[in-house]
């Protein structure tokens, strides 16, 4: 007989909220008793969506992490970047604001800022995709649980999952009344306040409502020495609210609404290490100029900028779906969820991370306001589960705009009147003083997604114990974008670049002009409309597998997926036409073997997965340089491959102990570069360099034990703690620069102790994070200040996140009714 899926909800909260799931740090166990005490057949089973359909973790052929929501909460985390350091196989590159953060699974990841380019990994939230992983990258709000899906996904979840996904699921409201207060205070690298409330309202015997408000605000862990203040905090608040209606018992009908807006003084780079000679030895010329116009350098030790600008990362969001699921008699569930978001940002950055600008050493301030809104319909059929024929199949359509203006303003100046600092000579503002210019440059940009597939999974149980699956989705990607950028002062960091300009480019290419002598001609081309692109592409990917039950608690599977990710285009401040080629769509071919296992009566669970995956027109940054600047452009770098093993463990030995843990091995390299259009020969990154944000080890490992004391309140202590070894930061030719853009191997240590009501009517928890105070970069990138003339490299810029110090924290909650 066919296994059935189908949990008990009392069952199904308990799984959720009291048990760590694979690789989950601190869980909740006292709800878990309360479950437990009124269904006797309580196991650790985790539910979730991974297929599209509610299963037993362990019947999933897939290699899934599950993080409960109270979990994540009770670690102090409150959003997917605290959520890498339980799950080994989850890596996040931090970046100047949340647009231009990412997400890693196995070591692959898309890193770039152009507005023209999509992750890798996708972020789905309640069945909609995010079309920027940004979007999930702020406070996580009244979550149930996360899912972290290994591996190509697209065959059911389509957009930008051709390394894998985050499924954030989110709580849904109670049948019964009840509310919840939360007030938490942190303290150690920076002070902060957080405050949660809830609601659960019945409406009517077939309506039920929840509401969330949050408000959050952190000072922050770096010090601006020249503004006199902590930076690199935020201000954050917002709501989610979803009502759910059950007209029938075949009819359920969710409307899920949220809005949040953060202030983020976020994220200045500290300025780390030197710039270096060829040889590594320090540049002599950097260390004069440091002297007078940076803070100490001590590496990740570093806490301390000197900047005349905040660098800033503002933003609001909002977003509405409406889903709706029709179940018929003994035949399929229709589910259709239509949905809309906006999402606005304004990053303001400090380009040349000084306090004023030098003698031929210009001030750089970078703004840049961006709007999108994102239209997303998917329907969907669900087959009944236990027939020997069971189906997923659908269709979906997105549609994404983005547009940016983004305004680079300088000041530069070649002689000043005022007294020299060290070597450094300050430029003056007042008349006379200084032979002062003022030169800016304006870019206007924007992209338009478009993707309509149709897709579907079958299941084929053919005997109690052996089931195939076979998947396929058929894909249609148009993608349009627009770039012009205006210099209404001589001697802006960038020249004009619109559709005239790139037509004298390809005209004097097609004379023979090499390409810098072509783009110089070029300029005086403009013509003032905007340069158009459009690119279109079809695609056919999908899945196949095998499953086979060795016994009632071992399962094996393996399996063959296509990944898919659509073409890209290469549209930021500083493109030129050497940056226009669009990018191919990124394919991956992976193929994946594993073991699921449940032991000792269901108290334990260990599964086990190996993986091997290769990347076609991997599309990521890479190193250009337009006009003498480095910067980046975002290209197809050639092929990659991953390849290693996962081991997740779960192993509960009472009602009042848990231990779980999880451990990742990735080996994840170059294995043919393709070198940009018209980039010198020296940018070739060679075969076998590793990919960055792929330590080559990485574990987690958590406690949870509950002292039972037959007073007001029990005793829970929780420990968490995660390793990695050391990762590249950036994706570079040079030995030197991948060398000193390496960030080292680091382990962090979490402590808690919680005081819990009775039913869980309050906790009272005490938080000690990085108890070992391990310092550590979240991000190292070269391209710092003061390194002119150098042939080796320029300075190195950090940043440093919140993790990186040791901090504390009490946190409160009361629950009313329930």
């Amino acid at each position: 007989m066919v296994k059935s899926y189908i949990k008990t909800p009392t069952l199904l909260r308990a799984a959720l909220y009291g048990t760590s799931a694979l690789a989950l740090g601190i869980a909740a166990p006292a709800m878990a008793q309360d479950a437990a005490s009124e269904d006797d057949s309580f196991t650790n089973e985790i539910i979730v969506t991974a297929q599209k359909r509610s299963q037993n973790i362990q019947d999933v052929p897939v290699a899934v992490s599950v993080i409960s929501g109270a979990a994540l909460e009770q670690q102090g985390g409150v959003n997917i970047e605290n959520a890498q350091y339980l799950v080994p196989s989850l890596n996040f590159r931090k970046s100047g604001s949340a647009l231009n953060q990412s997400l890693y699974l196995r070591g692959v990841g898309t890193t770039t800022f152009s507005i023209g380019g999509e992750p890798s990994v996708g972020t789905v939230l309640d069945g909609v995709v995010l079309a920027r992983s940004g979007e999930a990258f702020s406070d996580l709000v009244d979550i149930e649980r996360i899912e972290v899906l290994r591996g190509p996904q697209g065959t059911l979840f389509g957009k930008n999952a051709s390394a894998g996904v985050i499924n954030i699921v989110s709580r849904r409201p109670s049948d019964t009344f009840g509310a919840s207060v939360e007030g938490g205070f942190f303290f150690g690298n920076g002070q902060e306040y957080r405050v949660r409330g809830g609601v659960d309202a019945p409406l009517s015997e077939k309506v039920g409502a929840r509401i969330t408000g949050f408000y959050s605000k952190w000072d922050g862990n770096i010090r601006n020495e020249t503004l006199d203040r902590r930076v690199n905090g935020y201000e954050r608040y917002g709501f989610r609210g979803i009502v759910e209606a059950k007209p029938s018992d075949n009819v359920t009908l969710t409307l899920i609404g949220d809005w949040r807006k953060s202030n983020d003084d976020c994220c200045a780079e500290v300025i780390g290490s030197p710039a270096r000679n060829a040889d590594n030895t320090v540049f002599a010329t950097f260390t004069a100029r440091a002297a007078t116009a940076l803070p100490a350098l001590l590496g990740d030790r570093t806490r301390s900028v000197r900047q005349n600008l905040l660098t800033q990362a503002l933003e609001k969001a909002w977003g509405v779906s409406f889903q709706a699921d029709i179940e018929s008699d003994n035949g399929p569930t229709l589910t259709s969820i239509t949905a809309y978001r906006k999402y606005d940002s304004n990053e303001v950055r400090d380009g040349d991370f000084l306090a004023t600008p030098f003698v031929g050493i210009a001030q750089s301030h970078d703004f840049g306001p961006q709007t999108g809104d994102t239209f997303t319909q998917e329907l969907r059929l669900t087959s009944p589960a236990g027939q020997f024929f069971e189906y997923v199949a659908g269709l979906y359509y997105y549609n994404a705009s983005q547009e940016r203006t983004f305004t680079r303003a300088n000041i530069a100046c070649s002689a000043s009147t005022l007294p020299i600092q060290g070597v450094l000579t300050p430029c003056s503002t007042a008349p006379g003083a200084s032979t002062i210019t003022f030169p800016i440059g304006i870019a206007n940009f924007g992209t338009t997604f478009k993707n309509m597939a149709a897709f579907g999974q079958t299941t084929l149980n053919f005997s109690d114990s052996f089931r195939a699956i076979v998947g396929l989705r058929y894909t249609h990607d148009q993608l349009n974008g627009f770039h012009i950028r205006t210099t209404p002062v001589p001697g802006a960091s960038q020249p004009v670049f619109d559709q005239g300009v790139y037509n004298e480019f390809i005209r004097q290419l097609g004379l023979g002009a090499t390409p810098a002598a072509a783009q110089a001609a070029a300029v005086l081309a403009s013509n003032g409309q905007p340069f158009r692109q459009k690119v279109t592409n079809n695609n056919i990917s999908g899945k196949f597998g095998l499953q086979y039950d060795l016994s009632e608690d071992v399962m094996a599977y393996a399996s063959y997926s296509r990944g898919y990710k659509g073409p890209g285009l290469n549209i930021f401040f500083n493109l030129n036409s050497n940056g226009t080629p669009p990018l191919a769509d990124e394919t991956g071919d992976s193929y994946e073997g594993g073991l699921k296992t449940t032991f000792l009566d269901g108290a334990m669970t260990l599964n086990i997965a190996g993986y091997y995956a290769k990347y076609k027109n991997f599309q990521a940054n890479n190193p250009d340089f337009v006009l003498g600047q480095r910067v980046t452009r975002f290209t197809n770098a050639g092929t990659v491959s991953t390849r290693g093993f996962e081991a997740d463990l779960l192993y509960r030995p009472s009602d009042d102990f848990t231990i779980s843990g999880g451990v990742a091995y990735t080996d994840a390299k170059v294995d043919k570069f393709r070198l940009p259009p018209g980039a010198p020969a020296t940018d070739e990154i060679p075969a076998g360099t590793v990919l960055p944000f792929s330590p080559k080890w990485k574990a987690s490992l958590g406690g949870n034990y509950t002292i039972r004391t037959g007073g007001f309140a029990d005793i829970e202590l929780g420990a968490q703690g995660s390793y990695q070894t050391k990762q590249l930061s950036l994706l570079v030719a040079s030995p030197l620069i991948r060398e000193n853009g390496t960030i080292k191997a680091y382990g962090l240590l979490d402590l808690s102790i919680a005081l819990v009501g009775a039913d869980d009517k309050f906790r009272i928890s005490f938080l000690a994070k990085n108890v070992l105070d391990t310092s550590f970069a979240a991000s190292i990138v070269d391209g710092g200040p003061l390194s002119g003339g150098n042939t080796g490299s320029s300075s190195y810029r950090f940043i440093i996140p919140r993790e990186a110090d040791r901090y504390f924290g009490i946190n409160a909650k009361i629950n009313f009714g329930g």
